[in-house]
């Protein structure tokens, strides 16, 4: 009996019933350029790579396209988020800030699954979770996250200001010790970590020993929430995905960005998972993580809101990626690649931009073929007369997106 018991245990494990829950913790480290990473060799980047990856990642958008994007933080932090570029998310510096809630925040996402996913935020800039996330707003829906670390900024009586910024540095020593307490406790399904620091350290002194010195410490804080990420493995079980990113690069002597020169738009990604050849062949952007995350984390994303991301997923095969439109006399030609060549897909488009404003766009079905075709014709006068398109590409797991102005 004890036997049959065991082999039913594994028949169920196989098929996927007892699956290990997944959660994942995505952490930016302000403004760190991928070759100050890879000089120092900061150990807690490469122990978390080491059973998945450490790679290149770009923010900034396409240069001189439409959906360029300036290399500021809020905007980076944004662009990650919602998985698509400034000019649909609206955020383009770091004042002033009105997002387009349109566009979902992953942890939008998170809260509209059939069972709402746990969420936490452990940061000193409010507006990550007030005016980023929109938590409470009347857009998002009144949106709550459940555990809030954050606002160590507005508390001078605890956070006196220091020479050199160094205050700063010790708001994001809270934030690293309070995330490591609550996921070790409470294992939120999806949580954001923000270390602001070696942003002020670059522009105070650019490259140099000084920045050196505290992306070595923004290490140690980065290592505090990995320990709690394999205590929650290693006691409960759990799967987890880590990512560590960086908002931006920065320019030639390390004390500005906001730019599109190749270091300020250079940045990198480490995660402990798994990662597809896009990845490896260094084509990841800071887009891709929203469905990254989605993806690790089975969530069901709305058909209108996957549309419009600018990003595709880093895990799993590829299906079809890299779209380009072209315009010749009136005949539009959509070219992509694809890795599942037997895969239907199928294409749309719209001569508005109405999910701007409404937040719903009424795609006009095109056609429908194999990814292996890697390419679509059709005469524009048959969507309408516009200067202004839009097309969609849309697989089994993932779509791809153009804009085309006449």
């Amino acid at each position: 009996m004890r036997k049959l018991s065991l082999t039913v245990v594994l028949i169920l494990s196989c098929l996927g019933l007892f699956a290990r829950e997944r959660k994942a913790v995505i952490i930016i480290a302000d403004g760190i350029p991928k070759d100050v990473v890879e000089r120092l060799h900061v150990p807690v980047i490469y122990d978390i790579a080491r059973t998945g990856a450490f790679g290149d990642s770009f923010v900034g958008g396409e240069v001189g396209m439409y959906n360029e994007t300036p290399t500021i933080s809020a905007v980076g932090y944004n662009t990650m988020l919602t998985g698509v570029w400034a000019n649909k998310h609206n955020v383009f510096g770091n004042d002033n800030l009105s997002p387009n809630y349109h566009y979902w925040s992953i942890f939008k996402i998170a809260k509209e699954q059939k069972k709402p996913l746990t969420t936490a935020i452990f940061s000193s800039w409010t507006d990550n979770r007030t005016v980023l996330l929109g938590e409470g707003k009347p857009e998002t829906g009144g949106m709550a996250i459940d555990y809030v670390y954050d606002g160590y900024d507005l508390d001078e009586k605890n956070f006196p200001h220091k020479e050199k910024d160094l205050h700063v540095f010790d708001y994001d020593e809270r934030v690293s010790v309070e995330a490591e307490r609550c996921i070790r406790e409470n294992g939120p399904d999806l949580s954001w970590v923000y270390l602001w620091y070696t942003d002020d350290a670059g522009h105070m002194y650019g490259d140099g020993a000084y920045l050196d010195e505290y992306v070595l410490k923004a290490g140690e804080q980065i290592e505090r929430v990995w320990r709690a990420v394999q205590y929650r493995q290693k006691t409960f079980g759990e799967d987890w995905l880590i990512i560590v990113t960086t908002d931006h690069g920065r320019t030639v002597n390390g004390r500005g960005h906001g730019g599109q020169s190749a270091r300020e738009r250079k940045t990198w990604i480490s995660t402990n998972q798994k990662v597809n050849k896009r990845f490896k062949e260094g084509k990841a952007a800071m887009v891709d993580i929203n469905p990254s995350v989605c993806e690790f984390l089975r969530m069901e994303v709305p058909e209108e809101v996957g549309m419009e991301r600018d990003g595709i997923p880093f895990f799993g095969k590829t299906g079809i990626s890299d779209l380009d439109v072209r315009v010749y006399d009136r005949e539009v030609i959509l070219r992509w690649k694809a890795s599942r060549k037997n895969e239907p897909v199928s294409v749309y488009a719209s001569p508005s931009d109405e999910f701007k404003t409404t937040g719903k766009e009424d795609w006009i079905h095109l056609g429908d073929l194999k990814a292996g075709a890697e390419e679509f014709r059709y005469y524009l006068d048959k969507i309408g007369k516009s200067t202004f398109y839009k097309f969609v590409v849309a697989g089994e797991k993932e779509s791809v997106n153009r804009w085309f102005k006449i």
